[in-house]
Formats: structure tokens, C-alpha cells, sequence
């Protein structure tokens, strides 16, 4: 039997979006053509998320505005799950709601306590337009929260609030990349 080839193993690395590039603050458009282009877009996601250590990614963190993300994700119980949703739905956030050290490879080397339901269950459709499920805890739901947020045209730090919110405003300005965006904002 043959293996299935690792997630992003032929990808090729993309250019990350940093915070204050407009793509990162406009809703995504959905997909509405599946093929080679989408299979290369989401494999090229894997590698560049892979490549910054990351353990989601929405393909407006790399320039394209659509509704697509990628995981490799580990839950509460260290249990990994690996996948991608294609046009997703958050259609249901439940459970404790838990606030918890947040960071995003669109905001490099920073993290801010962000509010974020303990469970959550997102729908969309695979690469080959087949329905997807995926119902999550714990860290696992923070994570698919957090995607479908970017895919919104939101950031965590959209969500940060209070002291936390202006030590964080503080962390991006002083951050080095700051400085390479038009316009670094939280």
C-alpha cells in the first residue's frame, strides 16, 4: 500500500503577512474553484506553516484572500490532528470560556492572554469539495477560533483587551517588524 506523501513536503515556502498588511484585515473570499491551483495553494500553507513553526495557518497570512486554513494541531490531551478546511464555518463555540496565552505567525515572537470558548466545531469542504466536520477542545478549539478569525479579517489582538491589550499595542510597536508594514495596528 502506498503512503500518502507528509503534508507540505512539496511545498514550497510563502512569504508571511504581518500585522497591518491590509490582507490580513479584509474577509476572505470563498473558494469557488477547486483543482491543482487549490491543492499547490493549500500544500505550499503546510510547508510555509511547517517552516515557521506554527501549528495553523490562514491563506491570508501568506497574501491570498481566501477562505482556506491548514492545521497541525494538538488538543488538552496531546492528541495531534492534521488537516485543512476549505470555505469554513465556526458553526458552534461552547464550553468554558477560558483566556490563554495566544500568538500568531503573523505577529512574530509575541503572545497576549485572549478569550477563546473551550470547545468549538467547524464545517466547510475538503480540497476535493467533500464535506468536513471537525469538532475540537481545549487547545485544539483556540486554534480552529483563531484561523477562522483571520479568515474574518481579524487578528487575536482584535481580541485582547484592557492592560493586556495596551502592553501588547506596546510590544508591536517596539517589535522589529513593525517597522516593514504599512501600518502595525492592534
Amino acid at each position: 500500500m502506498r503512503q500518502r506523501p507528509i503534508p507540505g513536503s512539496s511545498g514550497l515556502l510563502r512569504t508571511m503577512s504581518l500585522l497591518g498588511d491590509p490582507v490580513l484585515h479584509t474577509a476572505c473570499e470563498p473558494v469557488v474553484e477547486f483543482g491543482p491551483v487549490l491543492d499547490r495553494l493549500i500544500e505550499d500553507m503546510f510547508a510555509t506553516m511547517y517552516g515557521a513553526q506554527g501549528v495553523g495557518l490562514a491563506a491570508n497570512q501568506i497574501g491570498v484572500g481566501l477562505q482556506v486554513f491548514v492545521y497541525d494541531c494538538p488538543d488538552d490531551e496531546d492528541v495531534r490532528h492534521l488537516g485543512h478546511i476549505v470555505n469554513p464555518r465556526l458553526v458552534e463555540v461552547g464550553g468554558e470560556e477560558i483566556r490563554g496565552p495566544e500568538g500568531c505567525l503573523s505577529l512574530p515572537g509575541l503572545e497576549a492572554p485572549t478569550v477563546r470558548h473551550d470547545r468549538a466545531v467547524v464545517e466547510g469542504v475538503d480540497a476535493a469539495g467533500e464535506p468536513v466536520r471537525v469538532v475540537a477542545t481545549g487547545f485544539f478549539a483556540r486554534c480552529l477560533q483563531h484561523e477562522c478569525d483571520h479568515l474574518a479579517g481579524a487578528v487575536y489582538a482584535d481580541r485582547v483587551t484592557g492592560l493586556s491589550a495596551r502592553r501588547l499595542r506596546r510590544a508591536i510597536a517596539r517589535a522589529p517588524w513593525a517597522g516593514s508594514v504599512p501600518s502595525a495596528r492592534a
